[in-house]
């Protein structure tokens, strides 16, 4: 297929996503428990944004002829690099399958996707999309099932040219294990986070509570990329700690399609205890319960959004990955100190500040060891801009003209010139 021809089928698929979005919403609020406005005003756009972004790229994806210090004639080829395996998270499902087989293609690559167990729906209804807009039978195959099972035999088959993962680092390192016992090929990882957010003395409290309070509860909690360790400075951090705590009490959980509803229940029943496990590791390790720690009602895997005070660096709830409703605020009083503390994980996903610094975003910007800052914003997913980690978040980066990297092979091809009239 030409990449003009494959440019064409990704938009036509933009156009069927869009003509379907209500359905694709609603599959993955339904899979997942997200809100339903959420699905709908956000990720499902975001999805299809993806997708056309990539289709924009298939037919612009070119090598280069390089001068040789004699008379050489130098072509350096940009390929496909063959069958690409995928394997998605339960926590953005639509979003993740977007992400990964929309570049994929776009290099014209064959793909096969295994979804999470929990969540295989959208991506299922999807792919049927895909195929509809004109997707040859047999490029994309997406393949629902478990980890150790699915997931290791992709990791392990020895025609899977590229493997690409998104979950948790524990996982990732094994998709590293099994891809060194087999064949080799090449792996990128979107894996854990333990993101700070840091606000300084001279934000605007009222902005920067509002900016933490999405950032760590967006999606129940569920997010690689969650500020999970909201580092405050300690002339604004009393008042900060207080318009937290009701910013929280006002957060609705419920019934994940009903309207003005901003937080649905967690993804199962293990992700369930876990998070609650935290609460009590919080309280028992000395943190101060703000608000929260329990269970909504007495049905469904819902959690009070939670929040604890007088958070130390060295607790369980501020160096383990929660990926639940649970903020933990810490306090700090200079820049270097926070710098320092912010640094000190083995992760490196992202990192929020918040201050009315040009000087301070700045230094904050340039000192934090992670793939994204967002300055006095937070969870800015367009298409065009790379994601990815530093350390232990893993290896490679999604989205933007960076992700075309990882489903490309670099050949160079030399031939001799005899008698040219130039070099």
């Amino acid at each position: 297929m030409t990449a003009y021809e494959r440019c064409r089928v990704l938009l036509r698929f933009a156009d069927l996503m869009e003509r379907h979005a209500d359905e694709i919403a609603a599959l993955e609020s339904w899979d997942g428990g997200k809100p339903l406005e959420q699905t709908a005003r956000a990720e499902v756009p975001m999805a299809t944004r993806c997708m056309r972004y990539y289709a924009g790229w298939a037919d612009k994806i070119h090598g280069l002829v390089v001068p040789a210090d004699g008379p050489h004639h130098v072509q350096v080829l940009h390929e496909l690099i063959g069958v690409a395996g995928q394997i998605i998270p339960w926590n953005f499902p639509l979003l993740m399958f977007a992400w990964k087989v929309g570049p994929a293609l776009a290099c014209g690559n064959a793909v096969v996707l295994k979804t999470a167990e929990q969540t295989p729906l959208s991506a299922l209804y999807v792919a049927s999309l895909l195929h509809e807009a004109g997707l040859p039978d047999g490029v994309l195959k997406v393949v629902p099932g478990f980890g150790p099972t699915a997931g290791g035999a992709l990791a392990s088959h020895m025609g899977v040219d590229k493997l690409a993962f998104t979950g948790s680092t524990g996982t990732g390192k094994i998709i590293l294990e099994l891809s060194a016992r087999s064949n080799l090929k090449p792996v990128t990882l979107e894996l854990g986070g333990k993101s700070p957010f840091i606000v300084m003395d001279d934000a605007d409290v009222d902005q920067a509570v509002e900016l933490a309070h999405q950032a760590l509860f967006f999606n129940q909690g569920q997010c690689c990329c969650a500020g999970s360790r909201t580092f405050v400075h300690e002339r604004v951090y009393d008042e900060f700690v207080e318009k937290s705590k009701a910013r929280a009490e006002r957060r609705v959980v419920g019934d994940p399609f009903k309207k003005g509803v901003e937080q649905g229940p967690q993804i199962d029943g293990q992700q369930f205890k876990k998070i609650l496990g935290y609460v009590k590791s919080g309280v028992d390790g000395g943190a101060t319960l703000v608000t929260g720690g329990d269970r909504v009602g007495s049905r469904g895997f819902y959690v009070q959004p939670t929040v604890f005070a007088d958070v130390q660096d060295e607790m369980k709830i501020a160096q383990e990955e929660i990926f639940g409703p649970i903020q933990s605020i810490l306090k700090f009083r200079e820049v270097g100190e926070v710098v320092r503390r912010a640094n000190a994980t083995h992760y490196g996903l992202a990192a929020g500040v918040f201050t009315t610094s040009l000087d301070t975003a700045n230094t904050l910007a340039r000192a934090l060891r992670v793939g994204s800052v967002w300055v006095n914003c937070y969870d800015v997913f367009d298409a065009a801009i790379p994601f990815g980690g530093y350390k232990m978040s893993g290896i490679g980066r999604e989205k933007g003209a960076y992700s075309l990297r990882n489903y490309l092979q670099t050949k160079a091809v030399v031939t001799p010139l005899n008698d040219p009239a130039w070099l």
